[in-house]
């Protein structure tokens, strides 16, 4: 690879990492346009694992304010958006049920559906 193209990863690679991770912002501060930044992705496997190590450290970066908010502020909703993401094991999710008329399953009204189509 050649000297200013190093250089010019070294730059979006640090730019990136002020950002935390937000492309479009990181490649306005390296002044390198995004097709560039996702060529370099494609092409350059070392790049790339510095990118996702990036991405990584962003990811912690939330996931402390997340916990903190959780600690210092007791936060209902940051412990309820824990619980629904990192707690999906322990049974804390959502789940929505749809149901047909009068509360019946809505495999059943298909059921009905393609029998009424046979007999026309």
């Amino acid at each position: 690879m050649d000297k200013s193209r190093h250089i010019k990863k070294e730059s979006m690679l640090k730019a990136l990492e002020k950002s935390l991770g937000i492309v479009t912002v990181a490649c306005k501060k390296a002044d390198i346009p995004r097709s560039t930044f996702y060529k370099w992705m494609r092409e350059d496997k070392d790049f790339e694992a510095e990118v996702r190590d990036i991405e990584n450290i962003a990811l912690d970066f939330a996931e402390s304010h997340l916990h903190k908010q959780i600690r210092d502020y007791n936060s209902t909703a940051a412990t309820i958006f824990y619980l629904k993401t990192k707690g999906k094991n322990r049974g804390y999710v959502e789940r929505q049920e749809i149901t047909g008329a009068e509360g019946m399953p809505t495999n059943f009204q298909i059921k009905i559906i393609g029998r009424d189509r046979d007999r026309d």
